[in-house]
């Protein structure tokens, strides 16, 4: 009888005794997370944070109103980063694929120098060094420009590791075709190295969304910000916060879903294309 590996465990089809411990390893799991959300729930009334006047005003539609302005400022900042860490990032990866030498060791250079350095540590050269050099910026770009550049550092290394994992069987087709290397890589390549790493472009879109909390640095009116005023007017600090953590959860769940919708899409497509084919 062949013994069972690791890979088994992982890739097999559960038979019912797996079934079974899998059913009781979720049931306990489920069981402990409620204890602890009620230990949580019990901690908040023995502390007086259940107490109306820290949850009162959220009843009020001025509440919502103004927390809601703080998400469309974190959701204009993360889309313009969002657009600038793409577009930048795949700059920086054609010119670290660049046969130049120059322009290859300069793309390498910028590349490690941004993923290097904290965004936060370029939010306060934009607020603090750049002003007096009299280059000045709107608080939404003082936060928007650094994450951007940031994540851009990161996602050309992302782009070039699904450019890597392209067979290189396809570039060879392509060129016996007679077709020039931009459209090599623009036609063949680059589209499925997209859909290689589309997961890990999509966590850093997460991130993204996450480092527009530094926008308190230069009073950048975003979800955080505005959820700092309503502690220091009410006083409410754990009701504030839990608040705007589950929007922030929610918020990243509703990017996951999306791309994961995009990829189901770009899947099928495949597919048709290759029944076609």
């Amino acid at each position: 009888m062949r013994t069972r590996t690791v890979e088994d465990a992982l890739f097999e089809t559960p038979d019912a005794r797996a079934k079974a411990l899998i059913a009781g390893g979720t049931i306990a799991a489920i069981a402990l997370l409620l204890a602890l959300a009620a230990l949580i729930v019990r901690q908040f009334y023995l502390a007086g944070q259940l107490d109306s006047r820290y949850w009162g005003f959220f009843a009020w539609a001025t509440t919502w109103k103004f927390l809601l302005s703080g998400l469309g400022g974190t959701l204009a900042s993360a889309a313009m980063a969002a657009v600038i860490a793409l577009g930048v990032g795949l700059l920086f990866l054609l010119g670290r694929l660049s046969k130049i030498l120059p322009i290859r060791w300069v793309s390498v250079a910028l590349i490690e120098f941004f993923r290097g350095v904290p965004s936060l540590l370029l939010i306060y050269f934009c607020f603090l060094i750049l002003p007096p050099l009299g280059v000045k910026m709107s608080s939404y770009w003082m936060v928007t420009l650094p994450i951007g550049l940031s994540t851009a550092a990161v996602v050309a290394e992302v782009y070039r590791a699904g450019v890597l994992a392209v067979p290189r069987g396809q570039e060879e087709a392509a060129a016996s075709l007679a077709m020039r290397e931009w459209q090599i890589f623009f036609y063949i390549v680059f589209p499925q190295a997209i859909r290689y790493v589309l997961p890990s472009l999509v966590a850093q879109l997460v991130i993204v969304v996450k480092d527009t909390t530094f926008g308190y640095v230069v009073t950048y009116a975003e979800l955080m910000q505005n959820a700092k005023v309503l502690v220091a007017n009410y006083d409410s600090l754990v009701p504030v916060y839990l608040i705007v953590a589950v929007i922030y959860c929610l918020l990243n769940y509703a990017i996951s879903r999306a791309s994961r919708g995009l990829g189901r899409r770009k899947a099928n497509r495949s597919d048709a294309f290759a029944k076609i084919s």
